[in-house]
């Protein structure tokens, strides 16, 4: 069993039936990592420079013919960060940053050997958010990161490359680690783990070891 399928409880997460306030026994101390703001954008970059490396198998025969490519982590590398405060609206600020985002890509070369290779994409950020007032702990702007580029066309150079147009979702956070407060119902019950099983058996192992004496 598990969490959620080992049917309802007190000490289980999930939804409040009745009273919220039954149960409650302490307050509790956490270190969280804690949102101040987060804003996100959808959009579509065309005429990005996909610079291949790390080639999978080395040497392909050219052109190139670009298959696919996505995201490899949910998390974007933020560089280039520059906050600055507005003097006329308190905590906010004006965050301009790079957000950088591994992708693989996928292709087949002039052979139609499939490959894979490695790349990354940038994107610049220019936007108003709230940030909160200084403390001794500082807090960080961090980027959610998700990329799919569904058509590319070679690009002959030097280096391998591919010219594309991105769908990009990008959620900017300011976050920091905090110690909080919370309610708390005390520690849960943990069930034990419900295995896998084919179904094939079920009927006999339900099977009592010896018959009713009835």
């Amino acid at each position: 069993m598990s969490f959620f399928t080992n049917g309802p409880s007190d000490r289980v997460p999930g939804r409040i039936n009745g009273n919220p306030v039954n149960g409650l026994c302490e307050k509790v101390c956490i270190q969280a990592q804690k949102v101040f703001d987060a804003c996100i954008r959808q959009m579509q970059v065309d005429g990005v420079n996909l610079v291949l490396t790390d080639i999978t198998p080395a040497n392909p025969a050219l052109p190139l013919t670009f298959v696919s490519a996505r995201s490899t982590t949910s998390t974007g590398t933020v560089t280039n960060l520059q906050v600055d405060r507005l003097p006329d609206r308190r905590c906010f600020a004006r965050v301009q940053a790079t957000v950088t985002v591994p992708v693989e890509v996928l292709y087949t070369d002039a052979n139609g050997v499939a490959g894979t290779a490695t790349s990354t994409v940038s994107f610049n950020q220019d936007i108003i958010m709230y940030v909160p007032e200084p403390s001794i702990i500082p807090f960080d702007v961090i980027a959610v990161a998700s990329v799919v580029v569904p058509d590319g066309v070679y690009v002959d150079g030097d280096v391998p490359s591919f010219n594309v147009s991105c769908c990009v979702t990008l959620i900017m956070k300011v976050v920091m680690t905090v110690e909080l407060l919370v309610p708390s119902y005390g520690y849960p019950i943990i069930p034990q783990c419900q295995e896998y099983a084919q179904a094939a058996c079920a009927g006999f192992f339900d099977l009592p070891i010896y018959p009713n004496n009835g």
